[in-house]
């Protein structure tokens, strides 16, 4: 009896769910400008697929989410948030979507505006709004979590506020915090009169921001909460060092003792070729034809013949780091290994000049959207054959292994969720890498790519091998799960 009583203990606690509220600046469906949204969309869904409570909260951007999103969504309460000297109106709506309710906290004066979600003068004031409101939020809903996931500056003062003026209150008290790293390179830095006016913490707290002779809201939340983590192993790694830390490496080094990285997963449901009504043709690992299908529709989109050569596809925003100067460095003899490219993307004006030159130079080789536009994108991903990421860092990166569910084998440099993720044909893996950032190293991976291409045998075998790999938020959320049960002291 007594033994029949601990296996029924034990397994009381493996089943034991958790209150957890993932606090995101964006997040799918509802409003999205990177990777950050496809994770906050997606790791939620998975932790409550894995039997715990998990809700989302982000800002109501009034004119980004779609008319018919916010018809469904229902109105809770309405309070006021300290922002420096003065309080400020927040209201809370809420929705279901697979299973995981969403927050979303309301202010037009804040969160109404036209062009995109970041980049304006008040950013700081904004997330400042933002992150105070999220805990006093907690004063007025239904629901008390265990664990605050924050994530990227925007949301790095909640752990802060929490130290400074939650941790004490009854119903506060047991809260732990995870704060996730998606984009080191964004921290929320600005000059230290900012703390007074708008932050308003007082002044002899001022050291847990203060960093370089200004304020650093990431910094405050590598601080102050109970475990940082990445999105990547390697990126936990690589930050550490001057070259990829954009200056907090001194900080992240000594709070190494609570850093680690987790790889993202993708939503393997939104990803499916074998249900996805945005393409062409469906396909899967196991049968290949309606790849071709899939193919054909991108020349058509592009207005381009069509050639019995392969396509490489890059899907990016375009910035330095991202590795277009050495795309640009090669892209003549990239076109000259007999392969014909699309390219989907906007950022630095240079970049776009580039590609739009490429297209004029090279009509019928080369296609160039400016911009950003889902379902292309999808459509370049089901139809391309290669997918090149030549990137200087890539925290985790979505799109190699978007495109390699989708069949599209990715050509990436090894840095970052990069090296998590692609390991290279020649040991049996997915696609094809390169070690040093350099325009020839690069070049000769879409070399070897290009010959297995002319081994149909071999490619098709190389297709599979992509299609199959496992990029499921399954395993990536039960890293998660053992991290949180760890601060719950399970």
């Amino acid at each position: 009896m007594v033994y029949y009583y601990l296996e029924v203990k034990c397994y009381f606690v493996e089943v034991l769910f958790m209150n957890i509220l993932y606090a995101a600046s964006e997040a799918l469906p509802f409003a999205a400008s990177g990777g950050l949204a496809d994770v906050a969309g997606s790791l939620p869904k998975a932790l409550v697929k894995a039997g715990h409570n998990a809700r989302v909260v982000m800002p109501y951007y009034v004119n980004t989410i779609k008319p018919e999103q916010k018809e469904k969504m229902h109105f809770i309460t309405n309070f006021t948030v300290p922002v420096g000297w003065r309080h400020q109106y927040c209201g809370v709506f809420s929705q279901e979507v697979n299973g995981v309710t969403y927050y979303f906290l309301d202010n037009e004066y804040y969160f109404k505006r036209d062009n995109g979600l970041y980049g304006y003068f008040d950013d700081a004031e904004r997330y400042v709004f933002f992150s105070r409101a999220v805990l006093e939020m907690l004063r007025h809903i239904d629901f008390h979590p265990q664990i605050i996931n924050s994530n990227d500056w925007q949301c790095a003062l909640i752990p802060v506020y929490y130290n400074l003026f939650y941790r004490n209150e009854y119903g506060f008290d047991s809260i732990k915090h995870v704060f996730t790293i998606h984009n080191i390179g964004y921290q929320g830095q600005y000059g230290l009169d900012l703390v007074k006016d708008m932050v308003g913490i007082p002044p002899c707290n001022v050291n847990i921001l203060e960093y370089d002779g200004d304020i650093n809201f990431m910094k405050g939340a590598i601080e102050t909460a109970d475990k940082v983590t990445t999105v990547s192993p390697t990126y936990a790694k690589e930050i550490l060092d001057p070259w990829f830390s954009h200056g907090l490496d001194r900080i992240l080094r000594n709070k190494q003792y609570k850093t680690c990285g987790f790889l993202n997963g993708i939503d393997v449901d939104l990803y499916n070729p074998e249900t996805d009504p945005t393409i062409a043709a469906k396909f899967s690992a196991k049968n290949h034809k309606g790849k071709a299908a899939c193919k054909s529709a991108i020349f058509e989109e592009f207005g381009m013949p069509q050639y019995d050569v392969p396509t490489i596809a890059m899907i990016s925003r375009f910035a330095d780091h991202k590795g277009f100067d050495l795309v640009r460095y090669v892209f003549d003899d990239i076109i000259g290994l007999d392969m014909q490219a699309v390219i989907l993307g906007s950022g630095e004006s240079q970049y776009e000049d580039f590609f739009q030159e490429m297209h004029w130079r090279y009509p019928d080789k080369v296609g160039f959207y400016r911009g950003y536009n889902p379902v292309l994108a999808k459509k370049i991903y089901a139809g391309a054959d290669m997918f090149l990421m030549p990137s200087k860092s890539e925290p985790c990166g979505l799109a190699q292994m978007i495109a390699a569910r989708y069949g599209t084998v990715p050509i990436v440099r090894s840095t970052g969720g990069l090296r998590d993720s692609i390991i290279d044909a020649g040991d049996n893996g997915i696609g094809y890498t390169f070690q040093s950032y350099n325009a020839g190293d690069m070049l000769g991976a879409i070399k070897r790519a290009r010959e297995c291409y002319s081994n149909k045998t071999e490619w098709s075998k190389l297709v599979t091998r992509a299609m199959n790999a496992d990029f499921s938020w399954d395993s990536s959320a039960k890293l998660y799960i053992g991290l949180y049960k760890e601060l719950c002291g399970e």
